[in-house]
């Protein structure tokens, strides 16, 4: 039985269908702990997820698009007390990315999205730096906020809370250890109101906020709000694929017929 043909380490050389796709999908995750009751693999599992699932979506409407393999370990600096948690430098993402865009650019592949599925990783600047150099053009998404999750969630959580803990009770419920084994996911907040109110910004030190690394109480989680909140993040990023492979990225700019 041959392989998905939309996930690439899955595909064969020999497939009858040898047209270049039009968008690689990255995904981009993170080895961590999760508080009490998720594995590890909690961020690259449901980046991972989402982009064969999004892709296979889109690829049946014919867009032409590749999921490259996930890379597994995020930025996590501040994350590095925490028990067997690996670390990628945001200096050390932007050299793998780099390499990755030589390639992609080598076999004429001129379209790259990151899916990121850690909040501690942040491509923005990134892409910022690299886009002039590439003549691939590259965007980037946040999986779990391409859709409002207070309309599934009761309290969505941060880290492991009710939306991580929901989606890997569909996607991986072999790897969740019962919900009675989870910590509360309760985070200490900063003390100075600016902080805490996003009048300015600073990571946290993980071991400062949490004492099982979970932010937000995982107790109201269920599979089935997990299913639903994958399937339509997974519908709407398949559209935006299907929009991309597409797309004349030369010519990206909507215009109202006048000068600006």
């Amino acid at each position: 039985m041959s392989g998905r043909p939309h996930i690439l380490g899955e595909r064969s050389l020999g497939r009858s269908d040898k047209a270049l796709p039009e968008v690689a999908v990255l995904p981009w995750g993170a080895t961590e702990p999760h508080n009490l009751h998720l594995p590890f693999g909690t961020d690259t599992f449901q980046a991972e997820a989402v982009a064969a699932e999004a892709s296979r979506m889109a690829s049946e409407r014919g867009a032409r698009v590749i999921v490259l393999p996930a890379i597994p370990i995020g930025a996590n600096a501040q994350q590095l007390s925490t028990p067997l948690t690996l670390n990628l430098h945001p200096s050390t993402q932007a050299r793998v990315l780099a390499d990755i865009l030589e390639s992609l650019e080598h076999h004429e592949v001129r379209k790259l999205l990151v899916l990121n599925g850690h909040g501690g990783n942040d491509f923005k600047q990134i892409v910022r730096e690299l886009q002039p150099s590439f003549d691939v053009f590259i965007c980037c998404s946040n999986w779990w906020s391409v859709l409002d999750a207070s309309a599934y969630f009761d309290d969505p959580g941060d880290h492991a809370g009710e939306l991580e803990t929901s989606v890997m009770l569909y996607l991986r419920p072999e790897l969740v250890l019962g919900l009675d084994e989870a910590g509360s996911g309760a985070a200490r907040r900063f003390r100075l109101s600016g902080l805490r109110e996003g009048v300015a910004w600073a990571p946290r030190d993980w071991a400062s906020v949490t004492s099982d690394t979970g932010v937000g109480d995982p107790s109201a989680a269920t599979e089935a709000k997990g299913q639903q909140f994958f399937g339509d993040v997974c519908r709407t990023l398949a559209d935006f694929l299907v929009d991309l492979s597409g797309a004349d990225v030369t010519d990206l700019y909507e215009t109202d017929g006048s000068d600006i």
